[in-house]
């Protein structure tokens, strides 16, 4: 089977069909090719967060990404929903329970980190006092311990698993093409299109983008392109439906629109491996009820490890190759909290090079490139 497209898009989690869906709303021919089901899936095992206040230390122009993307959230969930029926149940809001003077401590310095980095710009982030965040969950109390809070107005969740669905059949209804296990074995350029070996064919372009998490990693020299992520695995916790509702996500808690509750997180450097652990398991349980003591009468139905991906300071990376005009990398660990922003701007990037302001600050060549990674290159 032999296909051609005005571009092809690579990876099917939550990058890849973001930008898809941008680039066939705004009229693009587009091939959307993804691997099989058993792949490292972080679009699948996510917490759903759509999450502002933690973003962009040391990268103001992430932190502003991160920002522009919470902002465009609603409209981008209507729009969504009104294409496609389906509701990806995005709620505005979100806290960072602290425990104790120490994490009350820590967390303002990074407040005031941030609010420094960012200069005469509003970061919307401010730690409240534990009677102000108890009034905003008012069916749950807080344990003894919980001191305060970490609140911003950007935050917030999506049921992920919903915003994954949404996005695919956006991008169908908008005329693309979605072809599953279709892993890209090679791409070369042919001198007039790039040219992508799959399991289910080969696909022909001018222009093709890598959104495929860490499959970027061997993709990414065929284009010329230098991509230094690695793997980062976070465990997660589901306990059986509750009759309590959490009305707004925290950071590691928030309840689904199906009424369980999930568990979080880990971060945890230990390759590729998406076990988990009772060590881990045991550390959540144990800070959850810290924080809800009433929670430890729930049962816990389910747990898992996902692999997350990381650049070297945390930042997304979106770049084109200098070798290969045309050949483009989009990745970062946010796949839920960019949806909006890389369909809205990384879209026009693409198809008109409509480039959004400071988007050079997202270049992998931030990070230089040392002599082994030419030579593995």
């Amino acid at each position: 089977m032999s296909e051609s497209a005005e571009i092809i898009v690579v990876g099917g989690g939550l990058f890849g069909p973001a930008i898809a869906y941008g680039l066939a709303r705004r009229g693009c021919d587009v091939a959307l090719l993804d691997d099989g089901d058993d792949v490292l899936r972080a679009a699948r095992g996510n917490f759903g967060l759509v999450w502002v206040q933690s973003k962009g230390m040391g990268m103001q122009r992430y932190q502003d990404w991160s920002r522009e993307s919470a902002e465009l959230y609603p409209d981008f969930a209507a729009e969504l929903k009104e294409l496609t029926g389906i509701d990806v149940i995005y709620r505005r809001g979100g806290l960072q329970l602290l425990l104790g003077d120490e994490e009350v401590e820590a967390k303002q310095a990074e407040i005031d980190r941030m609010k420094a980095q960012a200069g005469d710009r509003d970061f919307a982030c401010e730690i409240i006092p534990r009677d102000e965040a108890q009034q905003m969950v008012p069916e749950l109390r807080f344990g003894n311990r919980v001191t305060g809070a970490g609140y911003c107005r950007y935050d917030g969740d999506v049921n992920p698993l919903k915003l994954l669905r949404a996005l695919l059949a956006g991008f169908q209804a908008a005329g693309g093409r979605y072809r599953s296990a279709a892993r890209v074995e090679t791409i070369r350029h042919d001198g007039a299109a790039f040219v992508a070996k799959t399991q289910q064919g080969r696909f022909t372009a001018p222009k093709i983008v890598l959104a495929a998490g860490h499959g970027i990693t061997r993709l990414a020299p065929m284009v010329g392109l230098y991509v230094p992520i690695r793997p980062q695995r976070g465990q997660v916790l589901v306990t059986e439906r509750a009759e309590v509702r959490l009305p707004i996500p925290l950071a590691t808690v928030r309840q689904t629109d199906e009424g369980s509750v999930q568990l979080g997180n880990s971060e945890e450097d230990v390759d590729f491996d998406d076990g988990t652990t009772l060590d881990v398991t045991r550390r959540i349980a144990a800070r959850t009820i810290s924080l809800f003591p009433a929670l430890a009468a729930l049962r816990l139905v389910r747990s898992w490890g996902c692999i997350r991906v990381l650049t070297p300071d945390k930042c997304a990376i979106y770049d084109e190759s200098e070798e290969f005009p045309g050949a483009y990398v989009a990745t970062s660990h946010s796949g839920v909290t960019l949806a909006a922003v890389n369909a809205r701007q990384v879209a026009p990037w693409i198809s008109d090079r409509e480039t959004p302001p400071g988007f050079d600050h997202f270049s992998a060549k931030r990070f230089g490139r040392g002599e082994d990674d030419v030579q593995a290159a």
